[in-house]
């Protein structure tokens, strides 16, 4: 009985006929296409020993080592806040929570200081003034027999008088204004080692800050209170919190602070 097969097409079963190969993936790594979900064909299953799939999470990749969830790390832009500042000794102050208002900010003057610089600089002007001021007769009636304080009144109260009062006020609010708009330092506060800086940025005054520092500084003194208004400028230096600024540094917005020049 002979073994050779009978002529004809091989059967469906025949284990040695050639069966077409399967398409390869966009790689060349052959692969099982996944199975059919509603929206298409799933992902296809990788072969063995091949990278593993992308993990779902975000149009950024898989989420980082140790982030559950996919949840970025704290303290990232996209993740929770990071915790509150400690505001330290501030936290309690009208300030609020925010950070100290001193940082960055070269050491505050002492009201010593800046008390001899203020003296230096009203002796520094009123001596030029009191030569000047002869002329002006502004110490007519000034005598050693004249006490009678009507009379001393009246005679100050005449048209050269008043004339040397806007000459004593131009003087002291120009010094002031031209020292501190160039380099805010009057001669007073350069022997002292101060400056006037603005509270903003800690820059020089510019023209219109210098004048209306000067002009609330010496104005009031010069017109109708010599003695009460330095000594409310003074209260206000030691009693205000933190920039120690006085009536006529609010209304500039400087502050007086040390320095190494």
């Amino acid at each position: 009985m002979s073994n050779d097969q009978p002529p004809g097409p091989p059967p469906e079963d025949d284990p040695f006929r050639k069966k077409p190969q399967e398409p390869q993936g966009p790689e060349g790594n052959q692969g099982s296409p996944g199975p059919q979900g509603p929206w298409g064909p799933q992902e296809p299953t990788p072969p063995p020993g091949g990278p593993p799939p992308p993990q779902g999470g975000g149009p950024y990749g898989a989420p980082p080592p140790g982030s559950p969830h996919g949840a970025p790390p704290p303290g990232s832009p996209y993740g929770a806040p990071p915790p509150p500042y400690d505001a330290g000794p501030y936290s309690g102050s009208p300030y609020g929570g925010e950070a100290d208002p001193l940082r960055g900010m070269p050491p505050l003057a002492d009201p010593g200081k800046r008390i001899l610089a203020r003296i230096i600089d009203w002796l520094i002007v009123l001596i030029p003034l009191a030569l000047i001021g002869i002329p002006f007769g502004v110490y007519d009636g000034i005598t050693e027999q004249s006490n009678d304080f009507d009379d001393l009144v009246t005679n100050v109260n005449t048209g050269s008088q008043w004339i040397f009062q806007i000459i004593s006020i131009l003087a002291y609010v120009g010094y002031d204004t031209l020292m501190v708009r160039k380099t805010g330092q009057t001669i007073g506060k350069k022997l002292m080692k101060l400056r006037v800086a603005l509270l903003q940025d800690g820059s020089t005054p510019d023209t219109g800050s210098s004048l209306m520092r000067a002009a609330v500084l010496w104005l009031p003194q010069l017109i109708c209170c010599p003695c009460l208004w330095p000594l409310i400028l003074l209260i206000m230096i030691l009693v205000d919190k933190p920039y120690r600024q006085g009536l006529h540094d609010k209304a500039a917005k400087t502050v007086v602070v040390s320095t190494t020049q």
